[in-house]
């Protein structure tokens, strides 16, 4: 299996660090290139948009955006400490390949969006400052390719210290700005109480959600922790879990500062002047210096917003990398990655931007968060369910409490998005000249996306479900162990699957040897992961069948037979001949068993291939 971000995997040591301070320090780093996310030109646009048109009330959406942010980025980190996977990984492991073609689809999506708002914002960001036209910012924007590419070369300390630099710029400018803006903080802490207070509200609400609990980092957080070069040991580990989650702490609280800055700052500024309809980034940076009377306020502005556009736009590229070779194993060169993602996000900018203006910028800023925010569950609702496995986690799995919180999260999440779906195609139906498109178009689709959705949430449960009734016990089968026969085959092979055909399988196979047969018990395990990944694979259910083979091997030791096992990954069509042909055997014994894979190795035309691929012969049993 690949190793995420292989150039940067466990080349920083955390390791021996005898103080606390030593130790927080040799943590710390990952969620700062995560913050970044939190506060990239998009969440810019959705907090002015906020701030103008509901003043401070909204402010308590910003609160519970982080620390939903906190709760699912401290999963994400605690799956990639834990497993050695990231997000993508995992879900390449767990899913059919036709399922995972359409979660790197929407993945891929999801940066595009995010990418397009780190265009635009660093765009405006230079058009603000530098009078550069728009549309020439836009196509400048692809130089910071290669910036990624020194700093990747530096190594991870050199990129974290150059992105912090960034945070701090951010954070010192909105520190001026509210001293200058002097908000009302009596109405602040008011803004922290829950409303919405209107159909608008909860649109501005869903796309703030988007702008903060990122899809993209799930993914990357997962993978960043990883540069981190642990103890593997359990207390080593449970150090690392304890760490990277004040690290998330410190890092995303700056982020809710940030966001809670601009909003604020829009709050105290255009909604107290009655200017409710301030959107657009240009125009909060042209206003800013009427109405706080300081012309430092829309420079710190514009530095501010480059700033997150160049933070981000790094780590964008890092989350793309992750995404691609998590789902696909499909490494490609950095820099063509970085402009392929780039162009994707240029290319719909520049048309849009020549077709209707400079003017639209806000709306697709804020477009491009509702986006992210739609592709929010895809990304969640997997991760809830790796760190709940207890096998996959290995002790370190999540406890009920934080399972229902992070299951409370994804409904709220969900829902919001649904119901935002929901109006909006009601409001196409509504208004549309010619709605039999719509309905042979975006309807379909939406219920395609809401079935894949149902599909992620029930799978594992129903996995689950039917390996305790496969997989169940040996003890539980009924065997006869019939007196073994006169034929005295030396050596045995048996193919197993735990199910009730094992029964016939396994007593014809000791009919044909004596005291002395050796008899191997052989199983394959078919999982997506096994065929990928091979021997090292170790997902649920591959720990499940080493389990109940090495019951089988016990079991029939007790009962006086000479017993080994061999457990083989992929398509048992493939595997069984190379382990056969491997081993010393007489004869291969094998049941009607009830793995799909196995009855279409009997009864479909691979048996034919299985029989050309050993030299020795096969006896096929049915139950």
């Amino acid at each position: 299996m690949g190793k995420s971000l292989e150039e940067v995997h466990e080349s920083v040591s955390a390791q021996n660090k005898t103080s606390t301070l030593r130790k927080i320090l040799a943590f710390s780093g990952p969620a700062y290139l995560i913050s970044v996310g939190y506060m990239d030109p998009g969440n810019w646009a959705t907090d002015i948009a906020a701030g103008s048109q509901f003043g401070y009330a909204l402010i308590w959406v910003l609160l519970m955006s982080n620390l939903m942010a906190l709760l699912l980025q401290s999963l994400s980190a605690r799956l990639g400490i834990v497993t050695q996977r990231d997000l993508a990984q995992a879900s390449r492991e767990t899913y059919s390949p036709f399922i995972n073609y359409i979660l790197y689809f929407l993945a891929e999506i999801a940066i595009a969006a995010c990418d397009l708002a780190e265009v635009l914002g660093m765009a405006i960001g230079i058009n603000l400052l530098f009078g550069i036209p728009l549309i020439q910012g836009v196509l400048i924007t692809i130089l910071d390719t290669f910036l990624l590419l020194f700093l990747i070369n530096k190594g991870i300390r050199k990129m974290e210290a150059f992105i912090i630099v960034l945070v701090a710029i951010i954070g010192f400018s909105f520190i001026f700005e509210m001293l200058f803006a002097q908000p009302e903080m009596g109405k602040v802490i008011y803004g922290l109480i829950p409303s919405l207070p209107g159909q608008a509200a909860l649109y501005i609400a869903i796309g703030i959600i988007g702008a903060t609990v990122m899809p993209h980092n799930l993914y990357l957080h997962s993978a960043l922790v990883q540069t981190r070069k642990l103890d593997r040991s359990k207390a080593g580990i449970k150090e690392a879990l304890k760490y990277n989650l004040i690290d998330s702490t410190i890092a995303l609280n700056l982020a809710f500062f940030v966001n809670a800055a601009i909003l604020i700052l829009a709050a105290a500024t255009f909604y107290k002047s009655g200017m409710f309809n301030v959107s657009e980034i240009q125009d909060a940076y042209r206003f800013l210096q009427p109405l706080l009377g300081s012309r430092w306020a829309p420079i710190l502005f514009a530095v501010a917003l480059i700033a997150a556009g160049q933070s981000s736009t790094v780590t964008g590229t890092l989350a793309g990398q992750i995404i691609m070779e998590g789902y696909l194993n499909l490494r490609i060169q950095p820099w063509i990655r970085r402009i392929i993602t780039r162009l994707i996000a240029i290319v719909p900018a520049v048309i849009v931007i020549s077709i209707f203006g400079e003017g639209i910028t806000g709306k697709l800023l804020i477009l491009s968060q509702v986006v992210l925010s739609l592709q929010l569950g895809f990304a969640i609702i997997p991760l809830i369910h790796f760190v709940s496995d207890k096998s996959k986690m290995k002790g370190f799995h999540i406890s009920k409490l934080t399972q229902t919180a992070s299951w409370i999260v994804a409904l709220i999440i969900v829902s919001l998005n649904a119901k935002l779906v929901f109006d909006e195609i009601k409001a196409w139906l509504e208004t549309a000249e010619n709605p039999t498109v719509l309905w042979l178009t975006v309807v379909p689709l939406a219920l395609g996306f809401l079935t894949l959705l149902l599909y992620i949430v029930f799978k594992p449960f129903v996995s689950k479900l039917k390996a305790g009734i496969q997989n169940h016990s040996p003890h539980n089968l009924k065997l006869q162990f019939s007196k073994t026969g006169s034929y005295a085959k030396k050596n045995v092979a048996v193919a197993v699957d735990f199910s009730s055909s094992d029964e016939v399988a396994l007593n014809s196979a000791f009919e044909l040897g004596d005291s002395n047969t050796k008899y191997t018990l052989i199983h394959v395990v078919e999982t997506v992961g096994a065929m990928f990944y091979g021997e090292n694979i170790d997902d649920h259910e591959t720990l499940i069948d080493e389990k109940l083979l090495e019951e089988y091997k016990v079991m029939l030791s007790e009962k006086g037979f000479k017993v080994e096992t061999q457990l083989g990954f992929g398509k048992p069509n493939k595997v069984i001949p190379e382990i056969i042909n491997k081993g010393n055997f007489d004869i291969l014994v094998m049941g009607t068993h009830g793995h799909t894979g196995f009855k279409d190795l009997i009864f479909g035309t691979t048996v034919d291939k299985l029989r050309h691929k050993i030299s020795i012969p096969l006896f096929i049993v049915k139950n």
